[in-house]
Parts: structure tokens; sequence; C-alpha cells
């Protein structure tokens, strides 16, 4: 059985991720790096509390088979772009480096849909980045989700997200054909697909749009 790594399962997708991978016979250990203790109990759970700003301090802990990376903020949250770009950038890359020093087979990213680091806009500029930092390392396989607007239960209430969800969702019949990628996506289905994706033998770099995870995670 294979050991996951996981950071970011306290949020909406890896709070599901976290249960679905514990659950799941194909893995004997589930590592994940939080900033507290979560007070989650299970005999496959290795919960390491670290300072993200140390990397020094979780280095030679980053050992697994399936590295999933489903952190993310928002500027509000964070509270600047340079925080922002710290958890959706930094520390994604730190993490990454580790991994494929520790010799890390598969690792698996949440983005977004429109990502490019060309990109006019911070938020999408800022999750290319990221992408073409992954590419560039040579993971035996390396899986980029890009899922359009989210729906699910957040811890925290995101007012524009909530309107822009009930709006989309109200019309997401309209969303046929080329248009289908952007039709929202449940949560619970984007964790579905990451946990399929890690068991299919695929090498390389692969991006997956919405309509790709949507089909996966069904």
């Amino acid at each position: 059985m294979k050991t996951a790594l996981i950071i970011g399962s306290t949020g909406l997708i890896g709070s599901q991720l976290l249960y679905l991978l514990l659950e799941s016979p194909d893995y004997g250990k589930v590592i994940t790096f939080v900033k507290r203790d979560t007070r989650i109990k299970h005999p496959k759970l290795t919960q390491h509390i670290i300072d993200f700003d140390k990397p020094e301090t979780y280095k030679e802990l980053v050992v697994g088979e399936d590295f999933f990376c489903t952190i993310g903020t928002t500027i509000k949250k964070a509270g600047s772009q340079k925080a922002f770009r710290k958890v959706d950038l930094q520390y994604p890359r730190q993490f990454a480096a580790f991994a494929l020093h520790n010799k890390v087979k598969h690792y698996l990213i949440i983005s977004s849909l429109g990502a490019n680091a060309n990109s006019g806009n911070f938020y999408l500029k800022t999750k290319g980045e990221i992408e073409d930092f992954l590419k560039d390392c040579n993971f035996e396989s390396t899986s980029v989700l890009q899922p359009s607007l989210l729906l699910g239960n957040r811890i925290e209430f995101r007012l524009g997200e909530k309107v822009g969800a009930i709006f989309m969702k109200t019309l997401s019949f309209l969303f046929l054909g080329n248009l289908k990628k952007y039709k929202p996506i449940e949560s619970k289905t984007v964790a579905k697909a990451l946990l399929k994706m890690a068991q299919i033998n695929n090498t390389g770099f692969k991006v997956y749009e919405s309509d790709a995870i949507q089909e996966i995670g069904n």
C-alpha cells in the first residue's frame, strides 16, 4: 500500500480528500502537514504540525508515493497579494522541491480554470506560475486539476463566491459543448477525481480542465 501526503487538508477540497484517503484501501499511511492540531484521529493518519515558513524543519518528512496539494487562499483572507502568493505559490513550490528530492512519484495539485502565467489577472497568473514550475520539475507523474467555480460548504463565508455559485448553478443547463468546462463543480467531485487520478499509471505532465474532472470524479 502507498503513502499519501497532503497540504491543505483542512480546506474545502482537502478535507474531503483526507476522508477518502483514510478510507481508501490503496493507502496504508496518510501524512498531513498542518499549522495546528486538527484533532483528527485515525490509525492511518500521521499529522505533522509545522511552521510552513521554516522549510528546513520538514524537508525530510516529505516522503511517500503521492503528494496532494489542495492548499489555497484568497487575497482578502491572506491580507495582501504578497501573502497570497506565499500560500498559493511559495508553499506548493517548496513542497514540490522536497517531494522531488525525496523521490515522490506523483504530484497532484488544484489549480484553476484559466490559469496562465501571462494573465493580467493576478489570481490566474499566480496559478499559472506554479503550473509552469511543476512542468519543469519532471516528476514521474504530475496532475494539474483546473476546476471551475467550486460548490460546497466552506468553513469561512465568501459572499462573492456564494452569490456566483448560486447564479451559475441556476444557469448550469446553459453550459453545453465548449462551455461545458465552465459549469460549476462540486468540491467532493474534485476530491474523488484526485483520488482516482492517483491510481492511474499515467506518466508526464497532464492538465485536466473542469469538464474532465467532472467525468473522472463521477
